[in-house]
């Protein structure tokens, strides 16, 4: 995002905060409601670029919103949206951004609240996983040819039962309207879930399955080496045959045995 932009969304996060609070119900109504108010921009420019049009002042800008959806929408989504058109975005895209980043924050509001954060983290750590292993699916999710109502409903089914309704909620959205592909996308939501918390993901690939008191131990030693708190999610590779791989953002560490005999054979060459 540009400058203004980033500004904008910084203090729409703050107006979203102060208007549903710790209410669970509002914050979750809200987030849905703000996914639903993007679809229907991302099916009308014309509205899109009014409410972002940096010619109009602020009140107008408002007052359309008031307009196309007062009545349609819960009390709280049209203030945390009027908020935001109240601000200056850079583009109307990048307001169109915006708009997603505050729903995904009131879905994560909602899950604080109910101390189901840190399993609606791990639901989407453990599905794209399974968006890894399974590229079939992962090509029908990312089908451009198929609707976006036809790639949630088959997310819907796959997801239904076995994840909570926030994990569901994020997860349809980045389905409907993809950034870059499923795993990726489902990836930036568990980085985004952990910074909420304040913290940053480690991605742990271990030749075998660590226990809490491992993990906890991992979370604490990387903690100390980035300086800040670690949110650690683990998967089994056995072919790693020893040890494990861990990757903090852009940085990855070979710390496995099948790393370890890569190099030496490197070295011999």
């Amino acid at each position: 995002m540009h400058a203004a932009s980033r500004d904008a969304l910084s203090h729409s996060f703050v107006s979203l905060d102060a208007i549903v609070g710790d209410d669970v119900a509002a914050a979750a109504t809200t987030g849905t409601e703000l996914f639903e108010v993007v679809e229907l921009l991302d099916g009308n420019r014309q509205l899109r670029v009014a409410l972002a049009d940096q010619a109009a002042d602020a009140e107008s800008r408002t007052r359309l919103v008031d307009d196309v959806f007062g009545g349609k929408v819960a009390g709280t989504t049209l203030d945390a949206v009027k908020a935001a058109a109240g601000r200056t975005w850079s583009t109307p895209r990048q307001f169109r951004t915006g708009l997603v980043a505050i729903g995904r924050r009131a879905i994560f509001r909602a899950a604080k609240a109910e101390d189901q954060l840190g399993q609606v983290e791990d639901e989407l750590f453990q599905l794209a996983r399974l968006l890894e292993r399974e590229p079939r699916l992962t090509q029908l999710l990312s089908d451009a040819t198929v609707d976006g109502d036809r790639r949630r409903s088959l997310a819907a089914s796959v997801l239904y039962g076995k994840v909570s309704k926030y994990t569901e909620a994020l997860v349809l959205q980045v389905v409907g309207r993809p950034e870059h592909g499923p795993v990726d996308d489902v990836d930036a939501l568990v980085a985004e879930a952990a910074e909420f918390s304040g913290r940053e993901v480690a991605h742990v690939v271990s030749a075998g399955e660590l226990d809490d008191r491992q993990r906890q131990a991992l979370a604490e030693k990387l903690g100390r080496v980035y300086g800040r708190d670690i949110s650690v999610h683990t998967q089994v590779d056995e072919s790693l045959l020893g040890g494990a791989t861990v990757k903090v953002g852009d940085e990855r560490i070979d710390g496995s045995l099948r790393g370890r005999l890569n190099r030496l054979r490197a070295q011999m060459v």
